[in-house]
């Protein structure tokens, strides 16, 4: 059941909201948790016609849905896309910052590649984006941003990129809602534990490392992508008007 079955179409009529890394998974489910509560979605991500597909998917929902192109490691095309969503649409309300992907290896192992590529994506994309919208929210005195972190800033072995990546998201999410909350926009991380995305169910290894989760998860078995848009439509609610700076662990009750 999606947040949605309590939460009435009319809760973010007449908003924007960029999900970036959209077309599928996380970005996908939030993107439609979002629409279906009123939002207008951009469907943000660099893969063009996955983000189209998506987008075409989602208005057949009933969803004012848009893709748009995103390279969330170049500021030029960060810039672009506000600019341009900015110029179609006439505002940005919420931001999910969401794109982000793990490789995993031990650190002896670990390149210098393998480093800056999950980092740019994952963190400087969250700040590079974040920079990009936030002048109109200050302008219209509005603003939601919600970060997508992960259980693994608690630290996880094999994920030293990753980890340090989402541990930075949460620090730049604390940093940020200090400075933005005067201007009434909140700034919020959600972190997930092992959620059953598509890419999740395809991994080799699936069943074993799906049963470790849930043996470890106080709530016996894995997350959904609807757990986690659950989460991001509270945050991005009028709800959530006096939560700021926060991390939603979405975890099943496993913090370590």
């Amino acid at each position: 059941m999606t947040a949605t079955a309590s939460v009435s179409t009319e809760t973010l009529r007449d908003q924007v909201a960029v999900v970036t890394g959209g077309a599928g998974g996380l970005g996908l489910a939030i993107g439609r948790e979002l629409g279906l509560a009123g939002a207008t979605v951009i469907v943000a991500d660099i893969a063009a016609e996955p983000a189209a597909r998506s987008a075409e998917q989602l208005t057949a929902e009933g969803i004012d849905a848009h893709p748009h192109t995103l390279d969330v490691t170049s500021r030029e095309s960060i810039d672009a896309m506000a600019a341009e969503v900015n110029a179609r649409h006439g505002r940005i309300d919420i931001l999910v910052n969401n794109a982000g992907f793990p490789v995993d290896r031990p650190l002896v192992s670990m390149s210098d590649e393998d480093w800056h590529q999950v980092l740019n994506v994952c963190l400087y994309g969250t700040f590079a984006c974040s920079r990009a919208v936030v002048p109109g929210m200050i302008e219209r005195g509005y603003g939601r941003i919600l970060n997508i972190s992960s259980r693994a800033y608690l630290g996880n072995p094999g994920q030293a990129n990753y980890s340090a990546a989402k541990a930075g998201i949460v620090g730049l999410t604390r940093t940020l809602a200090k400075e933005l909350g005067k201007h009434n926009i909140t700034v919020n991380a959600i972190a997930p534990g092992l959620i059953a995305t598509e890419t999740v169910r395809r991994h080799p290894k699936f069943d074993a490392i799906a049963e470790r989760a849930e043996r470890a998860n106080s709530i016996r078995r894995l997350g959904t992508p609807e757990d986690i848009s659950a989460a991001a439509l509270y945050l991005a609610s009028p709800a959530a008007s006096f939560v700021t700076g926060d991390v939603l662990h979405v975890t099943g009750g496993r913090f370590s």
